[in-house]
């Protein structure tokens, strides 16, 4: 009776040490982060600098339908599409061969009649997975389908060093603002700064003081004096 009793309390435990695997590698699936990559943004090409310093989910699914439609793009009669295509295909291949990443080729049937977008936002959320992408329209149809949206973009915007009035900076005026009295000039960050009575110094580094800011959709955009201009000013005033 002993022996039988001692195989079958091993019997007993293989099988809850089978039963425990599967659940391990079911929670593990379940806390793996995952980001589907749309066209826009394997032709943005960013992805590659973000992973290569880790700063990406555990995998990145790239949707056969993508591969196909940038296969499509590179075989067109559009040049500058043709070139921006072959490149979202080499982006795709290097981040096969990188060690920071996993990359899903996801061939899940969709319903072809679909456009991309709709197709894009109907995988995420069968997968439960945030979408990648520069897009803005699919964005906005992504936020208001519930489905989580990482946008280098919005990203590179929230990185920008902060900019407080009273600041001097160090400008090259570039061109002419929307008064013809104003200049205007750029961070090294892309961030433009409107210079008052800047056209005067047009392709001339000057001096400025950071005046004000102002928040738009495509960025935020900074006010500023030139330096000299405001001695001058305040001068005249006490005249």
């Amino acid at each position: 009776m002993q022996i039988i009793e001692i195989v079958l309390l091993i019997l007993i435990l293989s099988i809850l040490m089978w039963r425990k695997k599967p659940t391990l590698e079911s929670s593990a699936n379940k806390s793996l982060t995952k980001v589907i990559l749309d066209t826009c943004a394997l032709i943005d090409g960013r992805i590659i600098e973000l992973t290569n310093t880790g700063f990406v989910p555990d995998q990145l699914i790239v949707p056969e339908f993508i591969v196909t439609e940038l296969q499509m793009l590179a075989d067109g009669s559009d040049s500058h599409k043709r070139e921006r295509a072959r490149f979202g295909l080499d982006v795709v291949k290097e981040l096969q061969q990188s060690k920071n990443c996993t990359v899903v080729i996801d061939n899940s049937f969709l319903n072809d009649s679909m456009p991309t977008d709709d197709k894009l936002v109907a995988l995420a959320t069968k997968l439960n997975c945030s979408l990648y992408t520069t897009d803005y329209n699919l964005n906005k149809v992504a936020d208001i389908k519930g489905v989580k949206v990482l946008n280098v973009n919005e990203l590179a915007q929230q990185l920008r060093p902060v900019v407080l009035p009273g600041e001097n900076k160090h400008i090259k005026i570039l061109q002419k603002g929307s008064n013809p009295s104003q200049g205007v000039g750029y961070l090294d960050d892309g961030t433009m700064i409107v210079i008052e009575n800047g056209a005067s110094h047009m392709g001339k580094t000057v001096e400025v003081e950071i005046e004000r800011s102002f928040q738009t959709v495509a960025g935020k955009m900074l006010f500023a004096q030139i330096i000299n201009s405001r001695k001058d000013n305040r001068k005249t005033t006490r005249r």
